[in-house]
This record gives C-alpha cells, structure tokens and sequence, in this order.
C-alpha cells in the first residue's frame, strides 16, 4: 500500500512539474509595457517633456516641490520608472528635470533609484517572456556567448552602463536574454549610470539660471571629451577584472601543457 502511495505521488507530482507556463501569461508583461508604449506615443506624452514646456512651467513646478516635498519626490520618481519601463526616449530631459527641481545630490539619488526601478522592470519582463524561448533556439555560438557574458556580468553591465553608445532599453533587453542574474543586473545598472546622472542632473541643477539667459542646454555635453574622457576611463577599470580572468586562465592553461 505504501508503495502504490509513493507511485501514485509521483506520478502527480511528475504530471505537475511538466505542466508549462501558457504563452499567453508570459507575454502578457511585455504585452502591457507595449501597449503602454503605444498609448504614450498616441497621446503625446514624449511631446510635453520639453524645455519650453518646463520654462514655462518652472514656478509652478518648483512652488510645487516647495509645498509637498514628499509627494514631489514620489510623483517625480514614478513617472521616471514608467518613463524607463515603456522605453521612452525621454531620459536625458528627465534627469535635467531631476537636477533643475531637487538639486545635483538629490537629483542624482532619486534618477539612479528610479531608473534602475524602471530598468529592472523591463529586465524581468523580458527574462520572463523570451529566455526560455531563446535558450531553445540558440544555437551554440549563442549559448557561448551566454555564459562568457554571465561569467562577467558586473563588468560588461558597467560597461554598456557607463559609455553612452547603446540605448538604455536595449541595455535592459541584452542581459535578460542571455541569462544575467538579478543581483548583477541591479547592481550593475545602479552604479553603471551613476556617472553619467550625475552629468545630466549637474545641468539641470543650473537650468534656471539658462533660462534667465534665453538659453536651453546642449544634451550632447556627455560627448565633449572633457565629459566622456573619465567616464571611458571608468569603463577601462570595470573591464580590468575580465582582462585578469583571461590572463590568468591562459597562463594556468600554458602550464598544464
């Protein structure tokens, strides 16, 4: 009896393992950060995030966070996180907003916490949906790939964090198709964007006093060299830990020969 029992139980518990999340459920994330997307393009919300709209609006905005300075900060970051989870080319003035309504430190704070917020949320619908599709089909080149990227996670991430030559959402897609764990991936990109927030959120810490002057501020400051030269250097450092690794696996290889 006992072992008709032990049978019957695994057998259940073998039919329950097999059962398969339905498609439906795992693109439903990505399905609603779409469809979120398309609305905000459809109602023009890119359009109101401008430097006129903000000139315009500047006493009202800071008489705002004057009055509530909690519920500034909270609506602030929110609409931050949405910004980022729709993949909404709207960042680099978002940041330059954080700077102008609660200063460079503050600023740099809330843009890091929220970015890195809305970034993990693309991150994880995305792992949700396609990583187990992907690792199906890939082939081997792929799956080197995969685990050459997991072996240095920290450092890649760093990287495509800190040089500004990729999107910010194709960062967040990357990592979560080729398998980077959840602590590597906030870890990476909280710190990762820190140097170039704090460049932005500087900006705007000084966007009244372009504004007194008729002026809007050049978003193509992060490429001067005299921006972009230490934050490459930052990106050299991250990639140090990966060049050890190679060295001392080819030197240990070299001597088991």
């Amino acid at each position: 009896m006992t072992s008709e029992h032990t049978t019957k139980d695994h057998s259940k518990s073998g039919q329950a393992t097999s059962v398969k999340t339905p498609l439906w459920r795992k693109f439903l994330p990505v399905s609603i950060l779409f469809a979120g997307l398309v609305l905000a393009w459809l109602f023009g919300a890119v359009d109101y995030l401008s430097f006129e709209t903000l000139r315009e609006n500047r006493d009202i905005l800071q008489n705002f966070v004057a009055d509530n300075p909690v519920l500034s900060v909270a609506t602030f970051m929110a609409g931050y996180a949405i910004a980022v989870a729709l993949s909404l080319p709207v960042g680099s003035i978002l940041t330059i907003v954080g700077g102008f309504l609660f200063g460079a430190w503050l600023g740099t704070g809330y843009v890091v916490i929220a970015a890195t917020f809305g970034a993990t949320v693309v991150y994880l619908a995305a792992r949700y949906a396609f990583y187990d599709l992907m690792r199906a089909k890939a082939g081997s080149a792929i799956r080197k790939m995969e685990a050459g990227f997991a072996e240095n996670a920290f450092s890649y991430l760093m990287v495509l964090r800190l040089v500004p030559l990729f999107p910010f959402w194709l960062v967040n897609l990357v990592p979560a198709l080729l398998g980077v764990k959840f602590r590597s991936f906030v870890v990476g990109t909280a710190v990762g964007i820190i140097p170039g927030t704090f460049v932005y959120v500087s900006i705007g810490d000084g966007l009244g006093a372009l504004f007194d002057q008729g002026k809007t501020p050049d978003l193509g400051i992060i490429f001067e060299p005299r921006i972009l030269t230490p934050i490459i250097g930052l990106a050299v450092l991250a990639m140090i830990p990966v060049a050890y690794k190679k060295f001392r696996n080819r030197n240990s290889g070299a001597n088991t020969r």
